[in-house]
């Protein structure tokens, strides 16, 4: 008994320690199956340290069984996300299930009937279709199940508890602010001239896609108004740039359709994409396309993926939004442990995620863009991956 009182004290005050920077503001500045690393090989080098149990000697998750419904393996990030909350939440004493939908909306809703009628004590769910899983909601509301979404906003539906995610429209806006940036726009603004700009925006079924296309805009309007960047497709509104469940190959698509249509005669300055699947995608359309180092242009990505980072690193990708999921995972497990227990979780926001039945109380951690001269800092010394990882 005094080991078990012993370990939970100390357990507490590392996590104290971790979860004291989810939020804060940093000080740093569907893929295809080669985005998607193993999950060994892919997992950041460090994960969180999970919640610690009160010191009571009692584990807060036994005899509870939690649930992990998640979109997809064909993206890393997602396995991490699931990796770490599975091992926070064991050390909590929880047995968890988890399972991947594989982007397809039918089998996440049949996952989650199957965990419905083994009577989970709470489901987490990173929806495929945000909007598409109302009906199961509702029936695990019905059966006493709390839902805590995860990085996805639950639509339609007031059997959601709370919400972990990033702040997404300010995903949107660190994008804009660091393409601002590094295409010297105030200068090219002050001076008359112009870059050409395409964007790849993310999937309309996703809540989140539209509020980083909001913040994202919200930045480069201005420019696209007065002509200091142009976008020869015209395509810039959400609808039209939105690309279905995020996939690479869709935005590879697009890129070679465009450089073939429109810039036959001029290079293509910026890919304003909001994904680093869509970033891998630009890539190889523009390398089919014959573009060199001489003429390449300024690429965005968002999730800092290992591949992503190695990108970067090699000048392929000009910058990441750092995305620390160890937080991010440990923000949702306090969640769960609330509901399981009967407490309440910390939010810091209870305005910006209206789903059309209630506005989920949620808490968002905060966005950094990441690029060649943080790397180190924020990637390495913060323990995401190891340099080895990055070839450093």
């Amino acid at each position: 008994m005094k080991r078990k009182l012993l370990s939970s004290i100390l357990a507490l005050g590392m996590v104290a320690s971790l979860l004291a920077g989810c939020g804060q503001q940093d000080t740093g500045a569907a893929p295809a199956a080669d985005a998607a690393p193993a999950a060994e090989e892919a997992a950041p080098a460090a994960d969180a340290e999970a919640p610690a149990a009160e010191a009571t000697g009692d584990m807060p998750g036994s005899g509870k069984t939690v649930a992990l419904c998640m979109p997809t393996q064909s993206s890393e990030r997602w396995i991490n996300d699931c990796k770490n909350m599975k091992e926070q939440l064991e050390a909590l004493g929880y047995t968890v299930i988890d399972q991947f939908a594989e982007d397809d909306v039918q089998a996440q809703v049949s996952q989650i009937e199957n965990m419905v009628s083994q009577q989970v004590d709470c489901l987490v769910i990173a929806a495929v279709d945000s909007g598409a899983l109302t009906t199961v909601e509702e029936s695990a509301k019905n059966a006493g199940i709390p839902i805590i979404a995860y990085d996805r906003l639950l639509m339609d539906t007031d059997a959601v508890s709370y919400y972990a995610t990033f702040d997404n429209k300010g995903v949107g806006t660190v994008i804009g602010q660091t393409i601002e940036e590094k295409a010297g726009l105030k200068d090219l603004q002050a001076k008359g001239e112009s870059k050409t700009i395409e964007f790849f925006m993310g999937s309309p079924d996703d809540n989140n896609a539209l509020m980083l296309y909001n913040g994202l805009m919200e930045v480069l309007k201005p420019y696209l108004d007065d002509g200091t960047l142009v976008c020869k497709t015209g395509r810039t509104s959400f609808e039209d740039t939105c690309i279905l469940r995020w996939s690479q190959e869709t935005a590879q698509q697009w890129c070679e359709n465009y450089l073939a249509a429109n810039y036959a005669d001029e290079d293509l300055d910026i890919c304003a994409t909001a994904f680093d699947g869509f970033a891998y995608g630009c890539k190889a359309a523009l390398e089919n396309a014959g573009y060199t180092k001489d003429n390449w242009p300024i690429i965005s990505g968002q999730d800092a993926e290992l591949m992503a980072c190695k990108d970067i690193l090699d000048g392929t990708q000009t910058f990441s939004i750092y995305k620390d999921t160890r937080l991010l995972a440990s923000k949702c497990v306090t969640m769960v442990n609330a509901v399981c227990n009967g407490t309440e979780p910390e939010i810091n926001d209870t305005e910006q995620y209206d789903n059309g039945k209630l506005v989920v109380p949620s808490y968002l951690c905060t966005p950094v863009a990441v690029d060649k001269d943080n790397m180190k800092e924020l990637i390495v010394d913060g323990g995401y991956y190891e340099a080895s990882q990055l070839g450093l």
